[in-house]
């Protein structure tokens, strides 16, 4: 049984524990809530760009670019998007469970994120570059990951790109996914449900006018979509993470005060047993005097 003095300790450090697990939820309630917002106005536009994207490599005839090469694959790129900071729950865990999959031996990874990062690093894997990204992801941060990958692709170090990342689903649920970043004439959209529009498109056999050109047109196109692209990943990444670390230390919150008031139950039990073993001493030794 545990002395008064040791639950007491107990009690404080705990009570201490749930304070700042409280002032941390908090926090990420707060930035939970911006990166919500911003991911799900951005959903809309992504998947817009995805479509004007398939409808126009699908009608653009007799054009070729390089980065819709498709080739036998002996080198991959993985990006993997983790996050910079802990605390989030199960959320890096089934993120990297997903990356340990692919083959060490030829695999390269563009890690994105600190957790990202110390992952390659402790499995030991090969680490081609490493990125980070704010609270609130910036184009510039998603367009340089873009170009490292696109440069790779395009120099012939691998033959192909793939994306690990997270998909905000709603505050209590986020998804891991595998998708197809290059080559882009595989790229499939970044949604929960799937592709939606592929078969109307490839079925759709309208000619299409392009001007200046072909070329021209899908050239910015291509290149601008891969951005969007890893920004739109960024959003999703930064929201599953903020949402998963507020329900982290929410129930950490809720397990601190739990076991701070079976404590004190306990201490006030043992408190007041003490009180009575007293007071039956002391009665116990007025009726031996008399």
């Amino acid at each position: 049984m545990h002395s008064p003095r040791e639950l007491r300790r107990r009690i404080r450090s705990i009570t201490s524990t749930a304070q700042i697990t409280r002032a941390m939820q908090m926090v990420a309630a707060s930035k939970m809530r911006k990166a919500q917002q911003t991911t799900l106005k951005t959903r809309p536009f992504a998947q817009l760009l995805y479509r004007i994207q398939r409808y126009a490599t699908t009608h653009a005839r007799d054009f070729a670019h390089p980065l819709q090469e498709v080739r036998t694959v002996r080198k991959r790129a993985v990006i993997l998007i983790g996050t910079d900071k802990g605390l989030c729950g199960s959320l890096n865990t089934n993120l990297f469970r997903a990356a340990a999959q692919f083959d060490p031996g030829t695999t390269v990874f563009i890690a994105v994120g600190k957790r990202a990062a110390q992952f390659v690093a402790r499995t030991r894997r090969q680490l081609a570059a490493e990125f980070t990204y704010g609270d609130s992801p910036r184009f510039e941060e998603a367009r340089a990951v873009a170009n490292f990958a696109r440069d790779l692709f395009l120099k012939g170090e691998v033959d192909e790109v793939k994306l690990v990342t997270t998909l905000f689903i709603n505050t209590l649920s986020q998804k891991v996914t595998v998708v197809e970043f290059l080559p882009i004439g595989e790229i499939k959209a970044l949604t929960l449900r799937g592709v939606e529009s592929e078969a109307a498109l490839t079925s759709d056999t309208t000619d299409v006018l392009f001007e200046p050109g072909p070329e021209e047109v899908l050239s910015f196109l291509l290149g601008h979509y891969l951005g969007i692209f890893i920004y739109r990943a960024l959003l999703e990444a930064k929201a599953s993470e903020q949402s998963a670390r507020m329900v982290g230390m929410k129930n950490a919150t809720d397990s601190a005060t739990g076991l701070t008031d079976d404590l004190t139950l306990e201490y006030n039990k043992l408190r007041q047993g003490n009180i009575t073993k007293e007071l039956l001493e002391i009665a116990g030794g007025q009726l031996g005097n008399e």
